[in-house]
């Protein structure tokens, strides 16, 4: 056990050092690296997190995937720059025969989308963007927007929008496209018949996107959405001159030394990859249905998806997010500037009344994900300004500036989306054991 100075330079190095370590003992084969000793951890109470709570979280877990419950998980809670807590549980595959390990590989889905997102913001730190830039001049095709007012799926009724979509727009989910709104429901079925997710690269995405309809006026209402964050891709494709996945991988990737985050998994790798599960009708836990789950590490989409492509680790996604907690820096590497890194988790749904997302009425939304604006009402532990997202397979994460804490919650399940017997959420569980623990 060790602890480690505080200065802001010191504790990335410190981070560096104790996140690393735990990276270089999980390069090892599975069977050695299951007889590893523990990376060097920072005690919790030297961060001011409780020992004894933090068992309570352990015991929690442990139930969760329990016999009737999801395969595994990993989970890790980090504090001051310092891991306090880093944990694997349970199995990674559905035969329930390979212990989880906390250098396992998860699909993160939309988790992607932070990352895209600082992806965009860089290029408009260079001054090749700003937020304000219409889409139409980085994407042709998109110079008139048309919002949808009624018809059919045959003969729709258009009429002009009343403003160009932005940068801006397309990073807050407030462009207008089809969310699942209600209200939705005619132009998410237009939107199915152009089916831009069929496309076989961003290129093609953003043509097919051309001929999508809004469901609302740019800057009216909050719609999350993925087609957004894959136009936004391409942008980057467009401005850097490079392909999406090569971005990430030379800009974002490689400075943070997050070796196991990509659009797909090698496969020497692949062993590592955990299950991917859903309950059927009967109520037990099977294979999901995605090429992904039936071939793990394989592409998650046919594009490199900025709204939901990438698999990546607990460690890889930490150092990620520690560089965002600590205002754009992480080692020596300044990916983005202190004062961008702040407006991204501001609430920038300030135009809007009340200014909230479509989930909850205690949420606004910054660049890249949600922005507590109300704990009590909330309903939740938390504080004001504690900003993250989740993913579709039960991926989530969270950072806090307040606490200067960062916490991550990856599990492998796609819950049901049609009602009936599925395993419960646990997130909001998951985050209030870890907000119990400080002292």
């Amino acid at each position: 056990m060790i602890d480690l100075p505080s200065t802001p330079a010191r504790r990335n190095t410190a981070w560096s050092r104790l996140l690393m370590a735990a990276l270089l003992c999980a390069a090892v084969s599975p069977r050695a690296a299951a007889a590893t000793p523990l990376p060097p951890q920072t005690r919790p109470e030297a961060q001011g997190v409780s020992s004894a709570r933090l068992q309570r979280l352990h015991d929690f877990m442990r139930q969760a995937s329990g016999a009737d419950g999801y395969l595994g998980g990993v989970t890790l809670v980090a504090r001051n720059g310092r891991i306090v807590d880093w944990q694997a549980y349970g199995f990674r595959d559905l035969a329930r025969r390979e212990p989880m390990r906390r250098d396992d590989i998860f699909r993160i889905y939309s988790m992607t989308k932070t990352v895209t997102s600082v992806a965009v913001m860089m290029l408009v730190e260079e001054g090749k963007l700003t937020l304000e830039d219409p889409l139409s001049r980085h994407l042709p095709g998109f110079d008139v927007s048309q919002v949808l007012v009624g018809g059919s799926v045959d003969t729709p009724k258009l009429r002009p929008a009343s403003r160009p979509v932005t940068l801006h727009d397309l990073l807050t989910h407030t462009a207008g496209y089809p969310a699942g709104r209600k209200g939705d429901e005619l132009a998410g079925q237009l939107m199915e018949r152009i089916n831009p997710h069929g496309a076989s690269d961003l290129r093609g995405f953003a043509e097919r996107m051309r001929r999508v309809p809004l469901a609302a006026d740019p800057g009216t209402r909050f719609g999350y959405d993925g087609a957004s964050l894959e136009l936004l891709a391409r942008v980057v494709e467009v401005v850097s001159g490079q392909s999406f996945e090569s971005f990430l991988q030379q800009r974002i990737f490689d400075p943070l030394q997050m070796r196991d985050t990509g659009f797909r998994v090698p496969a020497a790798k692949r062993e590592r990859v955990v299950d991917l599960t859903r309950m059927n009708a009967d109520g037990r836990l099977e294979r999901a249905d995605t090429l992904s789950a039936r071939h793990p590490g394989e592409p998650l989409n046919a594009y490199a998806s900025g709204a939901g492509g990438l698999y990546s680790t607990a460690g890889d996604y930490a150092r990620f997010a520690q560089m965002l907690l600590d205002g754009g820096t992480l080692d020596g590497h300044v990916l983005l500037g202190r004062k961008t890194v702040e407006l991204m988790l501001r609430n920038h749904l300030t135009m809007l009344d009340p200014p909230v997302t479509q989930f909850s009425d205690a949420e606004g939304f910054g660049i890249g994900g949600y922005v507590v604006l109300d704990a009590a009402k909330r309903g939740q532990l938390g504080s004001p300004g504690q900003f993250g997202w989740s993913g579709a397979a039960s991926t989530s994460y969270s950072i806090d500036p307040h606490e200067h804490l960062l916490m991550i919650l990856l599990l492998q399940h796609l819950p049901r989306d049609n009602g009936g017997k599925d395993l419960p959420r646990i997130s909001r569980r998951f985050y209030d054991l870890v907000y119990q623990a400080l002292q």
